[in-house]
């Protein structure tokens, strides 16, 4: 299982800038990274999310991310998955850190 700490920051921001605008739940992912990296949120959060970013920034998974768009389905399930054990811990301004973001990459 990943813990936080697994996570490449350089990996997930190149793989975030590479898909903006490309992938629709990638305001998610986003969000769910600053919800990992926020001390107030707790441990057991921090590893399903992080289990869920590894899945979505490593190149092998269910379905290769290179058959675009179908390549981000088994990704977007599994983004899903983990969102909903933890909604409570990704909070409105988590989102909005990640729109931000978003925002000045376009």
């Amino acid at each position: 299982m990943s813990t936080p700490d697994d996570i490449d920051a350089n990996s997930f921001w190149a793989k975030v800038g590479s898909l903006a605008g490309e992938v629709p739940f990638l305001v998610d992912v986003i969000a769910m990274y600053y919800a990992m990296i926020d001390d107030d949120t707790p441990w057991g959060a921090k590893c399903a999310i992080a289990g869920a970013i590894a899945y979505f920034i490593l190149p092998l998974d269910a379905i290769p991310d290179f058959l675009f768009p179908m390549g981000y389905t088994d990704d977007a399930g599994v983004v899903a998955a983990a969102l909903a054990v933890v909604r409570g811990f990704v909070t409105d301004a988590h989102y909005r850190q990640a729109r931000e973001f978003l925002g000045a990459k376009r």
